[in-house]
Order: structure tokens, then C-alpha cells, then sequence
């Protein structure tokens, strides 16, 4: 059973006013804010005639479809479906098709995120339409208020609908979400002694009892548990939330180490995960992409690979952290004909872990060197960050790669690069490996909507 599963068996049991709500003392609460078909959302921002036309986006080079609109997913779309193939369906069905604008959708997160940091003392950023909010005092005592406040001014500011989850734990806030998900308000709160003081009837139909949803959640759908931990914990007979929540602490950390252990703590209520342990959202970045035209010459090459770095690099500082290592891959067309495909990748461990685009730039220049061969017409490049860690906990070397006063500098001038291009816009300041003006690799965007938020010459102009 999914996580909507365990919300429609959990929608006739949830608290009674006046019964389960009450607690001893009121204690700090966290939020999850998850933006609902955010793609699909920012493409309606500035397109009220799509209110209710079905709506998808699709991938670099316009290959698949990533992102859908409830009524594209009630036609049957399937995500990670190759546009090509769906092309004539998308047409008969008058589907609204938009290549990804990954501008537009990374300025209204941030706007999203700037709206929560005004309300909220502590915001944890999670993914693009995700982020975790710490709830205090007076605010934890009026959760569901603060959270329909939050929701109702993100819509009316950016006109990005939300769910927000409350519970006493992020891992628990994850599955509130998933059940706010499900409801017309977007609200759920998840505890077994939740402190909603004054709550009226409607409120009360907010609140789900932890134990509960608990019971009909199956293990794999809990935040943090891999196909590698679930297989583990299925051999034990473990198919459930709460089976994990109540498995023995020393079998825990000895069968699911130290992380499997406070992903259980966390089910039982104990928040005991910050930003530098929480479960990350992968282990390995990935930049990579498809090239409109093939590329032949080994410059053009340098530059796809130096612009794909870049980006991952700008990722990783977004997300805290640090890369181990880089892997370079390119590779010609799948359809080149037998004995002509060559689609090689070079792994580089680095001396030092880091988010430094100079480092990494150099390092998978150095990567691609080994790799490229003259007279194939290469289709496809990317890179792979692999090892990834926190910075904030990463394991320093006795070799360094730079001094201490140079690697001070090299942060700062990341942290500038960053603050610039959120400001101006992305790609207002690169580095010249990337390459200047159009080339063959960029990718196809044949259906891209204007960067309206981020770009003076690609506003609407409208005469009298």
C-alpha cells in the first residue's frame, strides 16, 4: 500500500475534538512544505487558459515527460514516458506540452523559499519544492494556523498551490505531507498528542493519530529507507512503519547502522536528525545531457563538459555538499550502427573532497582528455559527482590540495559566483571554459516558455 493508500484507510479514524489532541506541554513541531506539480504549476503562472487544460513538462532536449498536471495524470500520461511516442496522444487530447525552464522554476523556488524564511526562524531547504520548517513556541502552538497562514500566502504571493505536513519529527512531517497531499485544504497534522488548543471541529479532522497511519504505511514508503535497507529489513519480517518504529535499537544499528537507527528514533516522535545527517536526496549529482546536433570537434566538447561541471558544481554548494570524486562519460549515438558506438567514462577520485567548480572543472577536463577520440560524432556528455558528504562534516586531508589562505579565497569566490547569478540571473557571470554565445551542444528547447521573472527581453509586451 502507498502512502495515499494509508491516508484513504486512515480518513475515518483521525482525532476526535477534544480526545486525542490534548497534550501535557507543548514542544517544537516541524513542517514540511512540498509544492504541489511544480513544473506544471510555473507553467500556469503567466497561462490563466491552462487552468484546466492538462499540462506536461519534459526533460533536457525535450526528451521525456517529467513533470505532469493532475489532469494529464487522469489521461494515463506515465511519467518518464518518451515524448516521441506520446506525441499524437498529446496532440488528440489538446495536452499543453512545455520544454523545462529550469530559470523560471528556480526563481519562483526561491521566491517560495524567501517567503518562508520571513515567517519561520529556521527554513531547511530540501529540494527545489521542498523545505523543511521549524515550528517554536507560540507557532507550535498554533500549528495548523501558521501552516494555512503559510499556504494561503504562498498562493496568493506566487500563485504556487502547497502541502504542508506537521509532526513532532521531519520523518514523521514527510508522511503528513503525503496525507496533506490527499486532502482539498493541503494540511495534516501527524501526532499521538498533538497541542491544537481552541480547536474546532474542522481542525480536529486535520489531526491523524501517529500509530495509525503508522500501521498501514508500508516500510519502504518511509523517508530514508532504500531498496537496500528494505530488502534487509523484509527478511526480517519488517513490512511496516511501525514494525521499524518498534524494532529493537542494538539489532537496528547493527543490521541498518547508525542511520537506519534514528530514521526509527525519528518514527517513535524523538527528533534527533539535523541538516548535516538527514537522509540526502542522493548520493551521487548527476549533470548530463543530450546534444541537439552531434559534436565533432573536441572544443565544443571541453566547453559541454566545463558548463555541465558548473552546474553540478552549483548544485552540490546548494545542497551542503561535497564530492569525492568525478566520472566523465561521453558517448556517440546508440544508433551509429554495429562496431561504431563508443560511449567511454573515466573515473577520477579527488585528492580532497569539494564543491569547488575550478577543482572539479579541472579534474574532469582532465578526465575528458583520456576519453575523447577524433572522428566520432559524439551525441551525449555529462558528468557524475559520486561520494558525496556534507560539508559541514567532511573528513579533511593531511595533503591538502590548497593552502589554507588560498582555499579561504577559492570559497569566497564560489560564494560570490553563487550570490551573483541568484541575483542577476543564471549564467550572468561563468567561467570562459564554458564557452560563449550559441553552440551545437546546448540543448533542443522547442517548447520552452519565456523566462519572464528572470529576463527583461523575454517579458510580455502589451500595446494600446
Amino acid at each position: 500500500m502507498c502512502i495515499s493508500g494509508a491516508w484513504s484507510a486512515m480518513s475515518s479514524t483521525s482525532c476526535k475534538a477534544g480526545a486525542a489532541c490534548r497534550p501535557r506541554r507543548p514542544r517544537s513541531l516541524w513542517a514540511l512544505v512540498d509544492c504541489n506539480n511544480f513544473y506544471a504549476s510555473c507553467e500556469r503562472l503567466f497561462r490563466p487558459d491552462l487552468a484546466s487544460r492538462p499540462v506536461v513538462v519534459l526533460s533536457n532536449n525535450d526528451g521525456c515527460i517529467v513533470a505532469r498536471s493532475p489532469e494529464a495524470r487522469a489521461l494515463g500520461i506515465p511519467m518518464g514516458a518518451p515524448a516521441f511516442t506520446w506525441r499524437a496522444f498529446l496532440q488528440q487530447h489538446g495536452v499543453a506540452v512545455f520544454s523545462s525552464n529550469y530559470a523560471l522554476y528556480g526563481d519562483i523556488s526561491a521566491r517560495i523559499m524567501r517567503i518562508l524564511e520571513q515567517h519561520c526562524p529556521q527554513v531547511e531547504p530540501y529540494s527545489i519544492d521542498e523545505a523543511f520548517v521549524r515550528l517554536d513556541g507560540a507557532q507550535a502552538l498554533q500549528a495548523l494556523e501558521v501552516a494555512r497562514h503559510l499556504r494561503e500566502t504562498i498562493v496568493r504571493w506566487t500563485g504556487i498551490s502547497v502541502s504542508i505536513g506537521v509532526a513532532p519529527t521531519r520523518t514523521l512531517a514527510k508522511i503528513a505531507n503525503h496525507i496533506g497531499k490527499k486532502r482539498a485544504d493541503g494540511l495534516a497534522f501527524l501526532a499521538n498528542d498533538a497541542h491544537l488548543p481552541g480547536q474546532d471541529a474542522a481542525q480536529a479532522t486535520l489531526c491523524f493519530g501517529t500509530d495509525d497511519v503508522l500501521a498501514r504505511l508500508p516500510v519502504t514508503e518511509v523517508w530514508g529507507i532504500g531498496r537496500r535497507q528494505a530488502r534487509t529489513l523484509w527478511a526480517a519480517g519488517i513490512t511496516t512503519a511501525a514494525a521499524l518504529r518498534d524494532a529493537d535499537d542494538q539489532w537496528l544499528r547493527r543490521t541498518l547502522t547508525v542511520t537506519g537507527w534514528r530514521t526509527a528514533l525519528e518514527l517513535r516522535g524523538l527528533p534527533c536528525l539535523a541538516v548535516d545527517n538527514a537522509p540526502t536526496p542522493r548520493h551521487s549529482l548527476v549533470s548530463s545531457r543530450s546534444f541537439a546536433r552531434p559534436v565533432t570537434r573536441a572544443e565544443a566538447l571541453r566547453e559541454a563538459v566545463a558548463c555541465f561541471t558548473a552546474r553540478a558544481a552549483e548544485r552540490l554548494r546548494r545542497a551542503g555538499l561535497v564530492a569525492g570524486g568525478i566520472a566523465v562519460h561521453i558517448r556517440t549515438s546508440r544508433h551509429a550502427g554495429p562496431g561504431n558506438f563508443y560511449g567511454p567514462t573515466a573515473q577520477m577520485s579527488l585528492p580532497e573532497a569539494t564543491s569547488d567548480t575550478l577543482a572539479l572543472q579541472r579534474a574532469a577536463q582532465a578526465g575528458l582528455e583520456r576519453l575523447f577520440r577524433p572522428g566520432h560524432a559524439y551525441a551525449k556528455a555529462g558528468v557524475m559527482l559520486y561520494a558525496l558528504e556534507a560539508a559541514a562534516g567532511r573528513q579533511a586531508s593531511l595533503l591538502r590540495a590548497l593552502p589554507p589562505q588560498e582555499e579561504a579565497r577559492r570559497a569566497a569566490l564560489m560564494r560570490t559566483l553563487d550570490a551573483v547569478n541568484k541575483k542577476f540571473g543564471r549564467d550572468c557571470l561563468i567561467f570562459g571554459a564554458q564557452g560563449l554565445g550559441e553552440a551545437d551542444w546546448h540543448m533542443r528547447q522547442e517548447h520552452r516558455s519565456p523566462r519572464m521573472t528572470t529576463r527583461w527581453d523575454e517579458l510580455p509586451l502589451v500595446r494600446c
